[in-house]
């Protein structure tokens, strides 16, 4: 991965709807080679996915809580239990004194009260700490600029 490749991602990531003729006008590329370079970037999984970066709170869920998670067995092959939650928005297994860590959206403490309940019903769940956001600073996406290599990860790199 270059620095045109972290342009590319950066211009990306600010908006996704961009032409590709825009997106090779801001990082001195033809259309075509923007278009190329992207396609790139796919294939190597770079860009996992194209999404609407939408406002939680604007949707009615204006309850954020991270959620650590302790067990009494290894948790790593639970994904599926804690995907089932739809209120689950991200879920991580972690080391130290939690097992997995879960970051949860709700409308309402009442709901996220509800969410702890089912997250307990999952076997070998014994317990759970939230901890509820009063408000967010700032969320930033993964730098195309941070540390790295000037290599896209794979064999077909280069």
């Amino acid at each position: 991965m270059d620095h045109i490749d972290r342009a590319l991602l950066e211009q990306l990531q600010h908006d996704a709807t961009q032409s590709y003729a825009a997106l090779g006008q801001a990082v001195g590329l033809s259309t075509g080679a923007a278009h190329e370079r992207v396609r790139k970037l796919r294939e190597h999984g770079a860009i996992r996915r194209t999404t609407a970066d939408v406002d939680p709170s604007a949707l009615g869920y204006g309850v954020l809580a991270y959620v650590t998670v302790d067990s009494t067995r290894w948790m790593g092959d639970t994904a599926q239990e804690f995907a089932a939650l739809p209120e689950i928005v991200e879920a991580h297994i972690v080391a130290g004194n939690a097992s997995v860590l879960v970051k949860v959206r709700t409308a309402s403490t009442e709901q996220l009260q509800d969410v702890l309940r089912r997250i307990h019903a999952i076997d070998g769940v014994n317990g759970t700490r939230a901890t509820i956001v009063l408000e967010s600073l700032f969320e930033r996406p993964a730098s195309p600029y941070g540390a790295g290599t000037d290599q896209l990860p794979g064999p077909a790199s280069g």
